[in-house]
């Protein structure tokens, strides 16, 4: 608003001091997302602080999920992000579905790519026609907006000037701003006085007996989960710079097909003698591997395999940035490039072949474990990934790469909660032929609820020593007293009723006098399990 004055030079217009300008849409909207930011904040100090992560994690998503639906609406800002709110949602209920710390972690990385490319759509990038790079620079932009954005929020989306500051409103703001100032003084100087005086002390009634540390602590994580909120939200409802689709190709960096070519054809040469080594252990099975002159059972199942995945690991990368730093001068060097790829890619397949025959040799012998079944897992889906990697890049559909890839690292996540890998363990190693003398109770009981079904039922089969310390274990593992309900997840709460109906029989097992193992070597075993 406005008022009219008389001037020297006529009369004229200028704006009334005491009535601000009128607050607008995005001044308006940043406030409604730093109040929700706020609010999350609480929460995750509420619901987060208890670990490990289950239904409290799930809980505390579904509100970030809600508060950026509703406040999209509110601002009615376009759907860029809003196909990618129900699949957060998912992964998230995934940490309520099984306990294995492993799963745990894949599911936080998951939900926070599908976070970061959910900011890329509210930004305007396009996420399913994109590269790889392009990808990567829009999550790196993500992670940025999520460690700053708040800051930006508060400092320039939200203009202060405008936010009517009159009568009634301006003295609350002003009462609100006096008892934040004097409330850590209270606080202070209220515990002295208590503390000088016992009857002033039960006068105030414990109001001021605090707990320093936890309060900080509290207020500490509130402002981070608030302030990780705040950003995200920012992005998602009021959305940011979109970056470049196209990234440059810098000249140094470029390649023409002799170098490439002659690279890749001294790689498929070396790749090639490799499988021409393996194939008398292809056909020849464990006979082959036992024959003089051929490395001992052991080394040839235990050695190889990793060696075998980090080979495959790089070959990925590699071959991506030389098809994207190739100078595409001819259709004939496209082709011959193409031609020397698919040729490593097919050799690649054998190499990954020969490593899962040594896994399964490996665990024939000594069983499974997690490492030897994630890693697996992770050689099958690069698999899957250089089939992709051959089904479009090498058909010059290179932008269809990045989208396929992730998609399938998502079907992989899920499947991996499908198959429930620490009862997998469990079960495999059970079912050996001298699983009675070599079963791994003391392991078995140290992993994951997921695990507790399984081991209960082959538990009664195993030798006495270690049954006894296996059912100590999953005794004061899986106590129902013990549980959180913020760290709930439908695999604890089985594990807790069955160790809870079972309990007068895992009693039973419990350790004697005479089988019981020195104390140091009880706490050397809980220390390497």
């Amino acid at each position: 608003m406005s008022e009219t004055v008389i001037t020297p030079h006529g009369v004229a217009s200028r704006p009334r001091p005491d009535v601000p300008a009128r607050m607008g849409e995005r001044t308006r909207t940043g406030l409604g997302v730093a109040g929700a930011a706020v609010g999350l904040g609480v929460a995750g100090d509420v619901l987060l602080r208890s670990t490990p992560w289950g239904l409290n994690l799930t809980l505390w998503t579904l509100a970030l999920v809600g508060a950026a639906a509703a406040l999209r609406g509110w601002a009615d800002t376009e759907e860029g992000a809003v196909g990618w709110m129900p699949l957060a949602a998912g992964v998230a209920a995934l940490t309520a579905w099984r306990d294995s710390p492993t799963l745990k972690a894949l599911d936080l990385w998951t939900l926070a790519i599908i976070l970061g490319l959910a900011m890329v759509g509210a930004r305007g990038g396009r996420v399913r026609l994109a590269g790889i790079a392009h990808h990567a620079v829009g999550l790196l932009a993500s992670l940025a907006d999520a460690l700053i954005g708040a800051g930006a929020l508060l400092f320039r989306d939200v203009r202060w000037a405008e936010i009517p500051a009159r009568g009634g409103t301006r003295q609350v703001a002003a009462a609100l701003r006096g008892v934040l100032i004097a409330l850590p003084l209270l606080l202070v100087f209220g515990t002295l006085l208590a503390a000088a005086d016992a009857r002033f002390e039960r006068m105030l009634g414990g109001l001021v007996r605090v707990d320093f540390a936890s309060a900080t602590a509290h207020v500490v994580f509130a402002l981070l989960f608030a302030w990780l909120a705040g950003g995200v939200l920012r992005t998602l409802v009021i959305g940011g710079e979109e970056h470049g689709r196209e990234l440059p190709r810098p000249r140094v960096l470029t390649m023409g097909i002799v170098e490439a070519g002659t690279a890749l054809a001294l790689l498929d040469a070396l790749f090639l003698a490799f499988v021409l080594v393996q194939l008398p252990y292809f056909f020849g099975g464990a006979d082959a591997v036992r024959a003089a002159g051929s490395p001992s059972y052991a080394e040839y199942a235990r050695r190889g395999f990793f060696e075998l995945v980090t080979v495959a690991g790089l070959v990925l990368p590699m071959l991506l940035f030389a098809d994207w730093s190739v100078r595409r001068e001819r259709r004939g060097h496209v082709r011959a490039f193409r031609l020397l790829a698919g040729i490593q890619v097919g050799l690649l397949f054998v190499i990954m072949g020969s490593a899962l025959h040594r896994m399964r040799l490996y665990q024939q012998a000594y069983g499974l474990t997690e490492l030897r079944l994630y890693t697996t897992a992770f050689m099958l889906w690069l698999a899957v990934v250089f089939g992709w990697f051959a089904w479009t890049v090498l058909r010059g559909q290179r932008e269809r790469f990045a989208w396929g890839a992730l998609v399938t690292a998502l079907q992989a996540v899920a499947l991996l909660h499908v198959v429930n890998p620490d009862a997998a363990i469990v079960r495999a190693n059970a079912a050996r032929p001298d699983a009675a003398t070599r079963f791994d109770a003391a392991y078995a009981a140290s992993l994951s609820a997921d695990a507790v079904p399984p081991l209960l039922t082959a538990l009664p089969a195993v030798p006495g020593a270690a049954r006894c310390r296996a059912a100590e274990r999953l005794l004061s593992r899986w106590d129902a007293s013990e549980e959180d309900w913020r760290s709930w997840s439908l695999s604890r709460a089985r594990a807790v009723r069955m160790v809870e109906r079972r309990a007068a029989e895992l009693r039973e097992m419990r350790c004697g006098p005479a089988e019981a193992p020195p104390a140091r070597a009880v706490r050397r075993n809980e220390m390497s399990s």
